[in-house]
């Protein structure tokens, strides 16, 4: 139970700082204002936005279920965690976050945070590579270059 609260506080400060407040910084200047009606942007943006705010809660429980830890680099899991949505893709809560930001985008039809989401995902490739993958590397040993082997990083 422990490591759910901790999974879910960090979760909070992500999501609510990276995905919300940051977004809403980028995108204040440019005028992000509510639609005026829900046309079709307005709705596919919000099933990319419910969808990949699921994938994210998703990623988040597997890591607790199966790694017995969190997503946070200064609370990893314990164990290595190859199911669930990693069995798909082994970054798939960014994909997630990514998926939320460009229905954010749809939704409000904004340039700026669709600019975000592209800017995001940049900066996350470059964490994975150059600090993710290492470090699960030398935690993991030959079980994550297996997983790697089957599972490929983004699609």
């Amino acid at each position: 139970m422990f490591i759910l609260i901790r999974a879910l506080t960090y979760a909070t400060f992500f999501i609510g700082f990276v995905l919300v407040a940051l977004p809403a910084w980028v995108a204040g200047p440019a005028g992000l204002e509510r639609p005026a009606a829900m046309g079709w942007p307005q709705v596919l943006g919000a099933i990319m936005l419910v969808i990949g705010a699921a994938v994210t809660v998703s990623c988040i429980l597997t890591f607790v279920a199966i790694g017995r830890g969190t997503p946070a680099p200064f609370d990893p899991p314990r164990r290595l965690v190859d199911r669930g949505p990693y069995a798909i893709v082994r970054n798939p809560m960014y994909i997630g976050a990514i998926l939320a930001l460009l229905g954010a985008a749809a939704f409000y039809q904004s340039q700026a945070i669709a600019g975000y989401a592209a800017a995001f995902f940049v900066v996350m490739h470059l964490f994975v590579i150059a600090y993710e993958e290492p470090t699960l590397r030398n935690t993991f040993g030959p079980a994550y270059d297996d997983y790697c082997g089957r599972v490929r990083r983004w699609i």
